[in-house]
């Protein structure tokens, strides 16, 4: 789909965001997104990554695990992994669990933002809304994102919402820029626990933030990305899986944000997996160290 044009007037901090997939990153051919929005957007299997709780410090363990999964230059990535079937509750993360600029994985928070309003108000999502909806999280459509971003109440209305789901290290992105939300891997495992766990999710008596039509509405969706964006967490997967993706191009440096979040289905186990990344040279560097990380993380913990 095509870009949002670009406003006259925008401060110097992301230049280009996506909504294109493997096609684009294929050819090569990116065009620039709204600054407004500032949205998001296979290499071989590596070698098991060392997980933080292995490693003497984060300092070392952020770089073992850059080094096993081959970041280049200035790069970084963090993933973390929670296997849906284990006994644990307590991700794994590997790298350093430092915030990174969401892009367009930010998307799934705010659709479930919305859900949580609409719960409280009575009253389900229009069907304008759910039009929104399925575009913003299907083929990650800026304009969408933007109508819903300004619905919830833009950065304010965005963190009441995760305080319910759990989120402790996500701040909304200034004014109307979502793109520029700041997460972390253990957040966007909590905010996928939110969606996809089907183990207790809240504290005894507590009420769960999203309703079980809202999480099947928000699962059903994330299972349905445009082909041409199926990339990401779905490298490490045997069989099923439901994602959303971001990508991002910082003006004041040139370097790639490129994150991927979902769940994934490999050997048996169903995992959920959030790998973040910036300083990338190009989105198609920063794809496949998305992709290598996936791999390396969900082999590593499987193997624990």
């Amino acid at each position: 789909m095509p870009f949002l044009p670009r406003p006259s007037k925008q401060p110097r901090h992301p230049r280009k965001a996506g909504s294109t997939g493997r096609r684009a990153v294929a050819s090569g051919v990116l065009a620039a997104a709204a600054l407004v929005a500032a949205s998001p957007l296979h290499a071989a299997p590596a070698s098991a990554a060392t997980a933080s709780a292995r490693s003497g410090s984060a300092a070392a363990s952020a770089a073992d695990f850059r080094a096993s999964v081959q970041a280049k230059g200035k790069a970084r990535v963090t993933a973390a992994v929670l296997d849906l079937d284990g006994a644990g509750r307590t991700p794994a993360v590997y790298g350093d669990d430092t915030p990174y600029d969401t892009a367009s994985i930010v998307k799934v928070d705010i659709l479930a933002t919305a859900l949580i309003q609409a719960q409280d108000s009575g009253h389900p999502l229009t069907a304008r809304e759910r039009t929104q909806a399925e575009a913003m999280i299907k083929r990650s459509d800026n304009a969408a994102a933007n109508a819903l971003w300004r619905k919830i109440g833009r950065a304010p209305g965005l963190e009441a919402a995760n305080k319910r789901l759990g989120l402790t290290s996500t701040k909304g992105g200034p004014g109307a820029k979502w793109g520029l939300t700041r997460t972390t891997a253990s957040d966007q495992i909590r905010l996928l626990r939110a969606v996809f766990d089907s183990g207790p999710t809240a504290k005894a008596g507590a009420k769960p933030a999203l309703t079980d039509a809202s999480r099947t509405y928000l699962r059903t969706l994330m299972s349905r990305i445009a082909a041409d964006q199926s990339w990401g967490v779905s490298a490490a997967t045997d069989s099923g899986w439901a994602l959303k993706n971001g990508w991002l191009q910082r003006n004041t440096t040139e370097l790639w944000d490129v994150n991927s979040v979902g769940r994934i289905t490999s050997g048996g186990h169903h995992y959920l997996v959030a790998v973040l990344s910036d300083g990338n040279k190009s989105m198609p560097e920063g794809v496949a160290l998305v992709e290598r990380a996936a791999r390396a993380a969900v082999s590593s913990t499987t193997a624990r």
